[in-house]
């Protein structure tokens, strides 16, 4: 089945060089907050909703503006442009009228097609019109006037271009775009509307109040729906185009008694024959004007407005969804993209896991219909499958990774970990899905060990902050998630790194020594014991082995080892802690 396989952007806001692989069902995009989620469906939504989608000054990448700033003849102005190029991959059975406006190459064996579109700045003509430094006129002050002009007027010099290219078998260091800027075939808007349907339910969602005609937000949607129905041959339709006649009927039998003595005066003053009133009710306006939505039983019921922001929006969705079914429906276009940005706005934990659990049956109704749903919300990041899960992570150059967390984190366990990373993943995944799938969005993240630990953490952590000066930054406003992982922290450290994020554990040093007996076939068995720190020689704990890399439990050296522990000669930096951004300390 014909799908999208890749979404990449260039140069746009956050997302300088971002590469998301599409599910062929339902993607989840999570993130902690400014990672350009919003940025991505904005950019999305700029080219495959306009013909000519306009761009600022401020949509351009920090390092790409201080680039335009000093714009000259030099300036190689493609690396500057805003690309969002779209891989689709077909199959033999599917029909290939609208995708082969998009294939450059007859070959067989071939199954993917590429389009890109581009916002790209007229540099000979910006540089026309840049003001010229006058005799006399400081430098620095013309400099000022140079970059205000161009960050006033850049979306003046912008032009949007859609191509298809085939990029299949290029291996060259330079993005091929770019080195082959001959190969690209122009193409129209409506080439693109053919084969990709695309729709978006935003973040912004007015459910909290009426619009300015007093309607509420769901009549509002009810009356949309309807419109778009009734612009087709919905069998359903029918009954209600019935009803109306029959109303009508009645209504003109009222007419006449009511409007008699009018009908009276008319006749005779204008001497007309048959002058008379009749009702022409529109389905559209009736819906429009006269239709609420309310809840409860018929003798007892409420309006919308006063369900709790939770229900409402959870409605609005549904509502929408089943308006974009039908525009799916109606649309000639092979593949149906729906977008639906921060879905849990207003609800309770379970309703998100609610709404986890059903988006994907309401999904998988609409043959084809590819979906994409970013999140801030643990709650559906835990009822999710997490092959369909996408992490947006910022590195420190500003640019945006979208990760996959199922195939490169499983990947990374395995390499790391050998035979025993298929265990721990799987341990993570369900970790994860049971109670910790809000460490997706922490910007740190400390693991303690149990009961003890979670009584006394948020007592040390107010203590402090209450001592805090103001040029410190109080513990509880760093975003900080605090996990009960027992003696299991070692599991979590791919996972750490895989997200970028600091972390502190929190562990005993579970001091033990060697104890051996002989049994009763007379020979001697070595077993390790729990005894006070002074009489120890080594520790049963999993956590400190991993991360100050110990030898073998039975190796000669691990007595050394761990009296250097105990002295606190080894650091991090040892072993892997300094990797994934931990630190570690011994209660």
């Amino acid at each position: 089945m014909m799908r999208i396989k890749s979404i990449k952007v260039e140069n746009f806001r956050l997302l300088q060089n971002s590469m998301l692989d599409m599910t062929d069902g339902l993607t989840l995009i999570v993130g902690k907050n400014n990672t350009g989620k919003t940025s991505f469906v904005v950019l999305l939504e700029k080219f495959l909703s306009k013909p000519n989608p306009s761009f600022s000054f401020s949509d351009f990448p920090v390092s790409v503006r201080s680039k335009l700033y000093d714009i000259s003849e030099e300036t190689d102005i493609d690396e500057l442009s805003i690309r969002l190029c779209i891989s689709v991959e077909y199959a033999d059975e599917d029909n290939l009228k609208n995708i082969s406006d998009f294939m450059l190459d007859l070959d067989p064996d071939k199954s993917t097609i590429n389009i890109m579109f581009e916002a790209r700045i007229d540099r000979d003509t910006l540089l026309s019109r840049i003001p010229t430094k006058k005799d006399g006129t400081d430098e620095v002050k013309y400099l000022k006037e140079k970059r205000s002009f161009i960050e006033r007027n850049a979306s003046n010099f912008i032009k949007t271009s859609i191509y298809a290219y085939d990029d299949s078998g290029y291996e060259g260091d330079r993005p091929y775009c770019l080195q082959n800027r001959e190969e690209l075939e122009e193409k129209e808007f409506k080439d693109v509307c053919n084969l990709i349907n695309f729709q978006v339910i935003h973040a912004r969602r007015n459910v909290a109040s009426s619009d300015e005609t007093g309607k509420s937000p769901l009549s509002t949607v009810t009356t949309q729906f309807f419109k778009k129905l009734n612009d087709t041959d919905d069998e359903r339709l029918e009954q209600v185009r019935t009803a109306l006649i029959d109303i009508d009927k009645g209504l003109e039998t009222q007419y006449s008694d009511v409007f008699s003595g009018f009908l009276s005066s008319a006749a005779n003053f204008l001497n007309l024959d048959g002058l008379k009133v009749i009702s022409d009710i529109e389905a559209s306006s009736l819906i429009g004007s006269s239709s609420k939505v309310i809840y409860g039983t018929t003798e007892e019921h409420l309006p919308e407005n006063l369900n709790g922001l939770g229900y409402l929006n959870i409605l609005y969705l549904l509502l929408k969804i089943e308006m974009m079914k039908q525009e799916f429906k109606s649309s000639s276009s092979d593949i149906n993209f729906l977008f639906i940005e921060e879905p849990e706005a207003h609800t309770h934990p379970q309703m998100q896991s609610i709404f986890s659990k059903k988006i994907r049956e309401v999904v998988s109704e609409i043959q084809g219909l590819q979906a994409v749903i970013t999140t801030h919300s643990s709650y559906i990041v835990a009822n999710s499958d997490f092959e369909d899960i996408r992490y947006l992570l910022k590195h420190e150059n500003l640019n945006v990774e979208f990760r996959n967390f199922h195939t490169e984190l499983a990947r990374k366990y395995k390499k790391e970990k050998g035979g025993e990373g298929a265990k721990l993943y799987n341990f993570l995944e369900q970790y994860l899905k049971i109670q910790n799938a809000e460490l997706f969005f922490a910007d740190k993240a400390i693991f303690i060990e149990g009961t003890t630990e979670r009584i006394l953490l948020p007592w040390f952590i107010k203590k402090y902050d209450e001592k805090c000066d103001d040029e410190s930054q109080p513990i509880s406003s760093q975003n900080i998630s605090i996990i009960e992982a027992g003696a299991n922290a070692k599991a979590f450290a791919p996972f750490l790194e895989f997200i970028g994020i600091k972390s502190l554990i929190l562990t005993d040093l579970d001091s033990t020594k060697q104890d051996v007996k002989t049994d009763i076939n007379g020979k001697n068995r070595t077993s390790y014991v729990a005894c006070p720190v002074s009489d120890s020689s080594h520790t049963s704990n999993e956590t400190l082995k991993h991360f100050f890399s110990a030898p073998d439990l039975k190796d000669a050296g691990f007595p050394e080892w761990f009296n250097q522990l105990k002295r606190e000669e080894l650091t991090e930096a040892a072993g892997q802690g300094n990797r994934m951004n931990a630190h570690i300390s011994i209660s």
